[in-house]
């Protein structure tokens, strides 16, 4: 007797039970999810459903726009090792001049023009932990006003594009990733607006919270010399973004220009050596394995789900719901925040994904608008407890008298900005859609 005959409703319960026990014990989300896969593949339907097992990773790991994954990665990873985020840092803070909570507004455009040069989140928040953070800290700033400036600025990768989580959100959900891209663009620069107008409400009220630079820093450097360190950033977000919102590449070929672009850049700085590529390449070997380990087992896991009978399962409970399309989204969307508070987005993503953007089009909404909205949730979900990537990120490069707890508290205000952003976006789907 199989697993089969315990019907698809337990089933259903027995899959996402164990794959959160197994998780329990510490082992990678990827390890996990495969495991799973295998024991409901052979448990449901037999010996005989290795074919089943084997399409699924060949379809995945076959996929064309994967290939724009390990450019990015690797784009992120040359600009983390470069001195060109560095010299961008110190060139706005003239820029920023003596306004109150200047220095960290600085933080936040840093921050949108680093994600619109890679969209790859961890190393921004670590960089900007490494260069921004003991800088406030130096000037007086509030400790808890730094702490969320730089995790919620340096996760706005999320967002901005060329985002990884819209690729691999067009990948999954088969729409336009070039839609996806245009269409997040005003939701990224919303959070952006709203993360500054929040430091300077702060910071014009209370100017302790953000003490302006003094008149003896803020005339180290010219504004001539700022501007020329802007250059090269903006050089490679034009190459990056105006050649696809341009017509003239496709995401990957914008991914290869990319590298292309970051190396020409160090090379001209005399930044570029052996030992650089090496790490940057190493760094994107590994975190690309993750993504495809855990892309490999969940397309197995979810091919499995489908064919027991799971997605209309799961289509049936959520609209046979006695409730208006939009709280059906909004299920959706809480069942999103409580994952992301345990899962790595990218597990999330290609565990829902699958179930949820058929059942959004059947509700007769955009696949893209409902995009723009996964992307905002996985952004809160990198700074809550108690998975919150940026927490741990920034924790690695912190000062040691900052304690997790510190940081999760700051990051609270953050949230809540994000989580009304998502409703706006909710209830105002224009802001999202209007330019596609």
């Amino acid at each position: 007797m199989g697993l089969s005959s315990i019907g698809i409703e337990l089933g259903t319960y027995l899959l996402v039970a164990s794959i959160f026990i197994l998780l329990i014990t510490g082992q990678p989300l990827a390890w996990v999810t495969g495991l799973v896969a295998l024991v409901f593949t052979f448990g449901w339907f037999g010996g005989n459903a290795l074919p089943l097992v084997t399409s699924r990773i060949f379809g995945f790991i076959t996929e064309y726009s994967l290939v724009a994954i390990p450019m990015f990665i690797l784009m992120a990873a040359l600009l983390d090792r470069s001195g060109i985020a560095k010299d961008l840092f110190n060139g706005m803070r003239v820029l920023a001049g003596r306004l109150p909570g200047g220095v960290a507004v600085q933080t936040l455009i840093v921050a949108i023009l680093m994600a619109a040069m890679s969209g790859v989140i961890g190393g921004e928040i670590v960089l900007l932990g490494i260069l921004a953070l003991p800088q406030m800290l130096r000037l007086g700033y509030d400790r808890s006003l730094s702490i969320g400036v730089v995790c919620a600025g340096g996760s706005l990768g999320t967002m901005m594009p060329p985002s990884i989580v819209l690729i691999i959100y067009g990948l999954v959900a088969g729409v336009s990733i070039a839609d996806l891209f245009v269409a997040a663009i005003t939701p990224a620069l919303l959070l952006l607006t709203c993360y500054v107008a929040y430091v300077l409400v702060l910071c014009l009220r209370d100017p302790r919270l953000g003490p302006p630079m003094s008149a003896e820093e803020h005339a180290e450097e010219s504004v001539s010399s700022a501007l020329k360190s802007l250059v090269a950033p903006l050089f490679i977000v034009f190459v990056v973004l105006g050649s696809i919102y341009g017509g003239v590449a496709s995401i990957t070929e914008a991914a290869a220009l990319g590298v292309s672009s970051v190396l020409i850049v160090s090379g001209l700085r005399r930044e570029l050596n052996g030992k650089m590529m090496q790490d940057s390449l190493v760094h994107t070997l590994e975190t690309c394995g993750m993504i495809i380990w855990i892309g490999i087992a969940a397309a197995v896991l979810v091919g499995v789900y489908n064919l027991m009978g799971g997605n209309r399962f799961v289509s049936a409970a959520i609209l046979g719901l006695d409730a208006s399309p939009v709280v059906i989204i909004m299920v959706m969307m809480l069942i999103l925040l409580v994952l992301g508070m345990f899962l790595d987005w990218i597990g999330i993503a290609l565990l829902t994904l699958p179930i949820f953007v058929p059942i959004v089009i059947k509700l007769g909404y955009d696949p893209i608008w409902f995009g723009i909205l996964f992307a905002v949730n996985m952004q809160v979900s990198y700074l809550t407890p108690p998975f919150g990537p940026a927490a741990f990120y920034l924790k690695s490069v912190a000062p040691k008298d900052i304690t997790l707890q510190h940081i999760y508290t700051a990051l609270l205000p953050f949230i809540v900005l994000q989580l009304l952003v998502l409703a706006l976006l909710l209830f105002v789907p224009g802001i999202a859609t209007w330019m596609i």
